[in-house]
């Protein structure tokens, strides 16, 4: 038998000790079909149950072993927290989306937190019911996707907490990935189609059958204009498939994998266009290999685990260990309430960077500001080596807090053109805290213009979605006047 040459051949997964993980967790009891856990090259961060509101946890990643029960929560949601997702061009940022139809951006401090975080930096408000996805924009700056159960798509401009395009679908979305330079994005949906929009325009570009089967649908945008989906068959047979996104009519290839009932979360690494395979109630991931060649899917191994799978996080490149030949690391969480941390490796008997298991991959630097996005540019990612291993750029940026945007980590030029925006996309920052060395006492003891402000910001964000819907209603009621006055002329 002929056997496919490939440097991921032997790739193997080696969970880590107990005592090297994260145990202790209260894992959200929410039924939704979520990963509930998100990590970058400073924290890991889990979805968890919480009484009368929504919270997640967010550790720092040396802070492994048992979670104590008083630790410290991000809890700002009136009602559960669906989905989680770290910004990629700030390790300390992180946004929120959530059953109480709002999703919101926190600002981790530096080292983790110490007390309860119930203040996040923006609010964004526009979804009429719960939002289930965030997803951040891969190359400009503070752009964020929110798909909810109003079927509705937005991309959002964080820094000013407005919406920029909103999307109507057709029936609930699923799940959604941006494309590798985030001018497209691909959408799955209750209706059981998959399809492609411009991110900025919001035009469907192409649509096609996807999956047949009425469980949810799972989405990855890869590299090359391939999509892959991983659904069910009409017999509830898990699938996955592989698609272009020119023509979602047929896919270029669909496999079934077994009978289980776990939605499959495809977890894409773009450098080496690998992809790995986590279902939940899974006690096994699979990992395959896209090539240009056919069958365009080849599968590579399985890592198998004793316990079955609840969520699942997955490492960006620039958090891997390149000394060890790593090249993913997941984070599965068990119903147990363990966090358990898997390497994946390549064996390779040389301490030397491979240059060939480590192409140039995407930095923290944004490629663009969020108003050259929005004025038409789009930019690949800001590729770096990870030669010496990743250094972070910039990493004290934001302790100076602009009054343009607090959020802003963008280069100088950049800062001083978002300054002179107008009083709009200010007037959600917050202001400055003051500095106890060098602003004296404020003789107004208990007056606290910040506070204010904040209310100010949240009322104005709150009033602008009841205007688009009062606009939205108008438009439908004149409409309904010309077909009764046409109706009534007919008659006469």
């Amino acid at each position: 038998m002929f056997m496919r040459k490939s440097k991921f051949r032997h790739v193997f997964g080696q969970g880590l000790k107990r005592d090297q993980c994260y145990d202790n967790i209260r894992i959200t009891k929410s039924s939704w079909d979520s990963r509930y856990c998100d990590v970058n090259p400073k924290y890991v961060a889990v979805i968890t149950e919480a009484a009368g509101g929504g919270s997640f946890l967010v550790l720092p990643l040396s802070k492994v072993g048992r979670v104590e029960r008083d630790c410290p929560l991000v809890a700002g949601h009136k009602a559960a927290v669906l989905d989680i997702a770290w910004c990629p061009h700030n390790d300390d940022v992180i946004a929120s989306a959530s059953e109480d139809c709002t999703i919101k951006i926190w600002q981790i401090p530096e080292g983790g937190l110490t007390k309860p975080l119930t203040e996040p930096v923006v609010d964004l408000v526009a979804h009429q019911r719960r939002v289930s996805c965030v997803k951040w924009h891969p190359t400009a700056h503070n752009v964020l996707l929110s798909a909810g159960s109003d079927n509705k798509i937005y991309i959002w401009n964080v820094g000013t907490g407005e919406v920029f395009t909103e999307i109507d679908l057709p029936d609930l979305p699923l799940s959604a990935s941006f494309n590798f330079n985030g001018s497209k994005f691909a959408c799955t949906c209750k209706d059981k189609k998959l399809r492609v929009y411009n991110s900025r325009s919001g035009e469907c570009l192409q649509e096609g059958p996807g999956h047949a089967g009425a469980k949810p649908a799972q989405v990855a945008y890869l590299k090359d204009g391939l999509i892959f989906s991983t659904g069910f068959s009409r017999m509830s047979e898990r699938q996955y498939a592989l698609w272009d996104e020119k023509d979602l009519s047929k896919a270029k290839e669909m496999n079934e994998l077994d009978n289980s009932n776990g939605v499959i979360f495809p977890l894409y690494d773009a450098d080496v266009n690998m992809v790995y395979l986590c279902g939940k109630g899974d006690s096994q991931i699979r990992y395959f290999e896209v090539t240009d060649e056919e069958p365009y899917v080849h599968y590579l191994n399985t890592y198998q685990s004793k316990e079955s799978g609840r969520g699942v996080g997955f490492m960006p490149k620039r958090g891997l260990n390149v000394n060890n030949c790593e090249i993913a690391r997941i984070y599965k969480l068990h119903n147990s309430g363990l966090c358990e941390v898997i390497p994946f490796t390549v064996p390779r008997k040389s301490e030397l960077f491979q240059d060939d298991l480590y192409p140039d991959t995407p930095s923290d630097t944004p490629a663009l500001s969020a108003e050259e996005w929005f004025g038409g540019k789009d930019a690949d990612p800001i590729m770096v080596s990870l030669k010496g291993g990743f250094v972070p750029t910039r990493k004290d940026a934001l302790k100076v807090v602009r009054r343009s945007n607090v959020l802003d980590k963008m280069p100088t030029r950049t800062s001083q053109a978002q300054s002179t925006n107008s009083e709009a996309a200010a007037a959600p920052s917050l202001p400055p805290k003051p500095s106890t060395t060098s602003t004296p006492p404020d003789e107004h003891v208990g007056f606290d213009p910040q506070g204010i402000l904040d209310d100010m910001r949240k009322l104005k964000l709150i009033v602008k979605a009841h205007e688009r819907r009062i606009k939205t209603l108008e438009e439908k009621l004149s409409q309904y006047e010309v077909n009764t006055s046409e109706e009534d002329e007919g008659k006469a």
